[in-house]
């Protein structure tokens, strides 16, 4: 992963957030790319050293729908805040920007909106409902949750290029009730998944399973702790499929693969919930035989690098092919 050496966002109002600060969940801190609004408290924290990010650039263009979308992948870090006081979301909206602005951001997006009955321009609560469909909130962000009839709200995201990294920072921000502000600040830092994971095509698959009786994919993907599988993941399904079409008498267990983050319970679930999720597109999408497809998950129980660091639980994290006897 990239290191950022970026110059901190300050926020334009300097009075004193000693006391306010001590309140901060256990652990947490913000983010060195961009600072909090001062007298705002840290209520909940969420990291993905690898994970997909879509920020809407434009305005709501139907049913529960933005028309467009700027997809980008990285660590996203996600920090979540209360501010406490008389400040209105213009002002700390309105701060923000003028942060970015002074820090040399190319803002993609940004837009307030004081009426919490409407708002499908971008920053309106319609709006920010859409954006948060497509960037699930975890359950202890409670950013939409609110209970103010003063309402407001805002949205700001822009783009930081530093030489070759780039990071992406999204503020949403509303009005919870009278005299508290929620807001969300989500970082994307620009990455790959590592260039020496194997593009896999059915061929490479054959000689795998005939060889080693599997073959590991990373290029199967899911939303954090979800079992769904990914539009992303259709180049790897489309191998898959034409491994088992061009091998009739090839049957096959679709295997997954957790790292060790979380509860034992939960992994052995996920994994297998995954297994089964790729089983079912297989089937759905692709027309193959039931009988010739069975989803197992084992977790965390056989890792093929450390747990320790990130790049080790990337490895580990993976749906494997493995070929019935």
């Amino acid at each position: 992963m990239r290191t950022y050496k970026y110059i901190l966002v300050i926020t334009l109002l300097m009075f004193s957030v000693s006391a306010m600060a001590q309140q901060d969940i256990r652990g947490s801190k913000d983010h060195d790319l961009i600072s909090r609004y001062p007298g705002s408290v840290i209520k909940a924290v969420d990291v993905q050293e690898y994970d997909r990010y879509k920020i809407a650039i434009g305005p709501v263009t139907g049913y529960k729908k933005i028309g467009d979308w700027l997809e980008v992948e990285g660590k996203v870090t996600r920090i979540y805040y209360s501010l406490k006081s008389d400040r209105s979301v213009a002002e700390v909206f309105f701060n923000y920007q003028k942060a970015f602005k002074q820090n040399n951001f190319e803002i993609l997006a940004d837009g307030y909106f004081k009426d919490r009955n409407v708002g499908k321009t971008i920053g309106g609560r319609t709006w920010l409902g859409v954006y948060f469909d497509a960037n699930k909130l975890p359950s202890d962000m409670k950013l939409l949750n609110m209970s103010s009839t003063a309402s407001g709200s805002g949205f700001i995201a822009g783009k930081l290029t530093k030489g070759n990294a780039q990071a992406y920072v999204a503020v949403s921000i509303t009005q919870f009730s009278k005299d508290i502000i929620l807001y969300l600040i989500d970082v994307i830092e620009v990455a790959s998944v590592e260039d020496d994971f194997i593009e896999v095509n059915a061929e490479i698959m054959k000689n795998k399973i005939e060889e080693e009786g599997k073959i590991a994919l990373y290029g199967i993907f899911f939303d954090t702790n979800k079992a769904d599988v990914k539009p992303e993941s259709k180049p790897a399904l489309n191998e898959i499929a034409k491994l088992l079409n061009e091998n009739p008498s090839l049957d096959v267990y679709i295997v997954g693969h957790t790292d060790m983050t979380g509860s034992f319970d939960h992994n052995m679930s996920l994994s297998e919930r995954r297994a089964k999720s790729v089983v079912d597109k297989l089937i759905s999408d692709f027309g193959i035989d039931r009988s010739r497809l069975a989803g197992k998950g084992v977790g965390p129980l056989s890792p093929v690098a450390t747990n320790i660091n990130e790049d080790g639980r990337k490895l580990n994290r993976r749906v494997e092919i493995v070929g019935k006897l």
